[in-house]
């Protein structure tokens, strides 16, 4: 009899010790196909935010999807008309002590059809493998059919950021359909023009303070660290983004002609932005570095615990040497930096003519650190144009400025700057994270104090007195932002155990 007892006692334990992270899985295996349909099907949408009636599509696709799962949603419109809106939806928890808000963006970054490789960007195609390694395009996966975690799903935000909305949806399903509760209140908000900039989010967070106060802004969004291994991340940089115009001659000149007399607005204009960083890329502009906030200790240990992957990196992408006077990559993005994200005078290819341009410009994207103000930084920039002897508008230059000043250069300061943000690694919120976190991993987690890509934590946290924390779950080589933009499907299937974990954290 106690024999039978023990055996009956043996063979129910696993049952009983199930964890929430393999209830979780249990569920996405057994919804595999499905998910990846509803997965594919928010993909095909159009999402550029400046496309009112797609970015809008979108939206009111995510606010079926939060009604499939009982979560009440509702938009949260700015004033100007035509603005993308927020998509937002909560659940109380009884008896919850805390309230997390979490937070993925929607819209994506406009791309050029031409530019992707045998699949286009809002027709989501599934490859064998990552397209640099010869990943091969496939059918989709049918119903019965085994899915390969290592495959791609090649279309864009597939990464950047609707695998954030998709895996805190499903990783919510998981939980309401195993009966595991939750242990904070929890609200959505799925932001619509994060890629433009977040231009109306200050606004439509001062028209919802309350519905969007929270004792954290759990933020899905980003990569997981180069090596694979899940991360933490506690801060961003913030961002500013700046066209420079300088002009010549009014109109297009023959080369032969007018060559070594009328100025070359292209060589012009490489000239300047050479005089904006030195050999090993450090920033030359007068105060650049100098109201950056210093790491704390806990930050600096952070990254000497990270794993130490720049050989590695330097390997996969063809880089013999790197900028930044041998800091590794994980110490130069808490510094601020300034990219030529584009370079456009006359044509190039098929197009090219012998002529010599009216005009060249370029697009820097000011990445800025705790400390930095996006408006002082942009204003730094300026003050250094007019260093170099250039006369500096906002507007195109008069005829009257053209027979006045030698070098003429506009400047324009694109709508949507904000600064950078960073949370104390040693909050309780901060700890809950990381033990939610690293209870799904089997190896020591990467704890990141700052982000090199760019979020408007600021916003949110100049105006809720909140904190911000962001756990990114996308691949590394993911193309974010560029051509050929993927997910790696292994990623989104990790991604919605993490964010279950979060939504249960102690």
């Amino acid at each position: 009899m106690l024999r039978r007892l023990f055996l009956l006692l043996f063979l129910c334990l696993p049952v009983f010790a199930q964890t929430t992270q393999e209830k979780v899985r249990e569920y996405r295996q057994s919804n595999e196909h499905r998910l990846l349909k509803e997965f594919t099907t928010l993909l095909s949408i159009p999402n550029v935010a400046a496309d009112t009636e797609n970015i809008r599509k979108n939206a009111a696709h995510i606010v079926e999807m939060m009604k499939q799962r009982g979560l009440n949603p509702r938009l949260l419109e700015g004033s100007t008309p035509n603005t993308p809106p927020a998509v937002y939806g909560e659940l109380k928890t009884p008896g919850a002590q805390r309230t997390i808000l979490l937070y993925a963006h929607y819209d994506g970054q406009p791309t050029d059809p031409k530019q992707w490789s045998g699949t286009l960007p809002w027709q989501p195609s599934f490859r064998s493998a990552a397209l640099e390694a010869g990943g091969q395009i496939i059918p989709a996966p049918t119903e019965g059919s085994l899915i390969n975690p290592q495959w791609r799903i090649y279309a864009r935000s597939a990464s950047d950021d609707k695998a954030g909305v998709m895996a805190i949806l499903t990783a919510f399903s998981a939980l309401k359909e195993k009966g595991i509760p939750l242990t904070s209140n929890i609200k959505f908000f799925f932001e619509g023009e994060e890629e433009a900039g977040s231009p109306n989010l200050g606004e439509i967070i001062n028209r919802n303070k309350e519905l969007l106060e929270a004792d954290a802004w759990l933020i899905c969004d980003g990569p997981v660290h180069q090596s694979g291994v899940k991360q933490v991340v506690f801060g961003a940089r913030g961002d500013t983004n700046v066209d420079v115009t300088v002009y010549a001659a009014k109109r297009p000149l023959h080369s032969g002609h007018y060559g070594n007399w009328s100025p070359n607005p292209a060589n012009l204009l490489a000239r300047l932005l050479a005089s904006m960083k030195d050999d090993d890329g450090r920033v030359t502009i007068e105060g650049w570095y100098s109201d950056v906030e210093p790491l704390g200790e806990a930050e600096r240990r952070a990254i000497a615990d990270a794993p130490q992957y720049d050989e590695e990196l330097k390997k996969q992408l063809g880089l013999k040497r790197t900028e930044g006077g041998g800091k590794v990559l994980l110490e130069l993005i808490n510094l601020p930096s300034l990219n030529i994200n584009g370079f456009a005078s006359g044509d190039v290819g098929d197009l090219a003519r012998n002529i010599i341009p009216t005009t060249a410009t370029a697009v820097l994207d000011l990445r800025l650190v705790k400390g930095n103000d996006h408006q002082r930084q942009t204003q730094r920039l300026i003050e250094h144009i007019r260093k170099q002897g250039y006369y500096v508008t906002d507007r195109e230059p008069t005829d009257a400025e053209r027979n006045q000043y030698p070098l003429l250069a506009r400047v324009n300061v694109r709508a949507g700057g904000y600064n950078a943000e960073r949370t104390r690694m040693d909050l309780p919120i901060s700890r809950s994270v990381i033990d939610a976190v690293q209870s799904t991993s089997s190896g020591k987690i990467v704890l990141l104090p700052t982000s090199g890509g760019s979020l408007p934590l600021s916003i949110i946290t100049e105006r809720l007195k909140t904190v911000t924390i962001s756990i990114p779950i996308a691949n590394y080589d993911n193309n974010q932002h560029a051509e050929n933009e993927n997910i790696r499907i292994q990623n989104l299937w990790d991604g919605i155990e993490t964010w279950a974990a979060i939504m249960t954290m102690k």
